[in-house]
């Protein structure tokens, strides 16, 4: 260690009582922490690209500072996909503060894990107080049966109006009008058990006849369209 001369020609003072770090809460527990492995917990942080063109919501479940579950979810260009896919195989293993100093291929997922690692590293995790933490694979329960992203698309002119195209429930076939042609209701197709069904062995069509569904007043529509086409 080498000190400026101003400081090797001080006298030494007493520090005085030891304040260490403020306990947080971690997985039902409340920690000290003092070293990267004293750290676990599950929780998300949401992350964006410049200009501000795409989204990540990065999932992590950490153990002992160990990364051992994630979930990788992009909103954006074609290339953020493919950055996820390459962040998912980088991501497992590693402790939060490799994670933190590596590159995750996308600005996004970049930005997510650093605002991840600032709630979990202060006790704002999912699981802060959920004892002995969230199992591995809890990440899946976001996704649903069909472990799908929950993405909304909807599309707007001034000229035309709004278009349903994405909901929670699945792709927007059919939106329902009443006589003032305001929207009251949609139909949707839910892709995930369309193909649970299909890999079962029904007909495609038969399946996507199964997983049709729709919400509100749909039934008593004036008027249908298609979003993408009317």
């Amino acid at each position: 260690m080498i000190y400026s001369a101003e400081v090797q020609h001080m006298c030494s003072v007493g520090k005085g009582a030891y304040h260490g770090p403020a306990p947080i809460p971690e997985e039902g527990k409340w920690v000290q922490v003092k070293e990267i492995k004293d750290v676990s917990g599950f929780t998300h942080g949401i992350g964006w690209c410049a200009p501000q063109q795409g989204c990540c919501k990065l999932t992590l479940n950490v153990k002992e500072g160990i990364i051992e579950e994630a979930l990788v979810e992009t909103l954006g260009c074609s290339g953020m996909t493919h950055s996820a896919a390459m962040a998912s195989e980088i991501l497992i293993g590693k402790t939060l503060l490799e994670a933190l100093n590596t590159d995750l291929v996308c600005d996004a997922i970049n930005t997510a894990m650093r605002e991840l690692f600032l709630q979990i590293v202060y006790g704002r995790s999912q699981s802060a107080f959920s004892e002995d933490g969230l199992a591995v694979g809890a990440s899946l329960e976001d996704l649903g049966k069909g472990l799908r992203s929950q993405v909304g698309t909807m599309f707007a002119t001034k000229a035309k109006g709004p278009r349903y195209l994405e909901m929670a429930e699945g792709y927007v076939t059919r939106i329902a009008l009443n006589k003032d042609d305001l929207i009251t209701g949609y139909e949707f197709i839910n892709l995930g058990k369309m193909m649970d069904f299909i890999k079962k062995g029904d007909d495609a069509n038969e399946a996507l006849k199964k997983a049709k569904g729709h919400y509100g007043q749909f039934d008593n529509a004036v008027k249908y369209i298609d979003p993408r086409h009317e």
